[in-house]
């Protein structure tokens, strides 16, 4: 297990390495990121981005969405996987945006799980985004890193790396460090091929380590 001055330490390196690390969900408004980072679950940034432009060329705010067929909305997002319960998620968000909060964003982050398909996830990225409001989104790449490392166990949930990850770094830091481990996830310490031959991190990490070993 990693250390508290060890994990500031790789944290840093991973700043250099992503020093411009942000959320790659396109979206104009708060509303649109909320739209598309409910439908990026168990999916990519990059599908919901080829969906999301049509989507909201037809339905860009809360109001025209709450108004929208299930049906069209459906086929505007086919391509996505869930498409179906996501298409009626968003629909019923954009509905109980208009009921509840006159088609804003709630600021609050247990009033914003309250919202159909919206979990502690998506909650921190959009407040985090959209808002500058300090939260840590644990997706599966911050998750898997956090194991490799490890600074959590194995077998911990994603609320325990959440909040580990919350206890250790600075609030004002949470939300470009949680960008930063997910482009280190994505672009670096992937799932399948991680690069731990010219890893910059490998000598603080046991998953390096025993990885490279075994392909010797």
């Amino acid at each position: 297990m990693l250390t508290k001055k060890q994990f500031l330490e790789v944290m840093d390196i991973i700043a250099e390495m992503f020093p411009d690390a942000h959320g790659e969900l396109v979206a104009d408004t708060p509303f649109q990121l909320l739209i598309a980072t409910i439908l990026s679950a168990q999916a990519t940034d990059k599908g919901v981005n080829k969906a999301t432009p049509g989507l909201f060329a037809k339905y860009p705010d809360a109001k025209s969405l709450a108004n929208a067929d299930v049906e069209d909305v459906e086929n505007l997002i086919r391509t996505i996987g869930l498409y179906r319960t996501k298409a009626k998620n968003i629909v019923k968000t954009a509905q109980q945006l208009i009921e509840r909060y006159d088609g804003e964003i709630p600021l609050d982050k247990k009033e914003l799980q309250t919202l159909p398909g919206v979990g502690r996830k998506t909650a921190n990225v959009v407040l985090g985004d959209a808002f500058g409001i300090p939260g840590i989104a644990v997706d599966t790449h911050v998750e898997r890193i956090s194991k490799r490392w490890p600074i959590v166990k194995q077998s911990a949930s994603v609320t325990e790396v959440e909040e580990k990850l919350m206890k250790w770094l600075p609030e004002d830091q949470w939300v470009d460090s949680h960008h930063r481990l997910i482009f280190f996830g994505r672009y670096h310490c992937t799932a399948r091929s991680p690069k731990c031959d010219i890893c910059p991190v490998y000598s603080y990490c046991a998953y390096g380590k025993k990885n490279l070993n075994e392909q010797r």
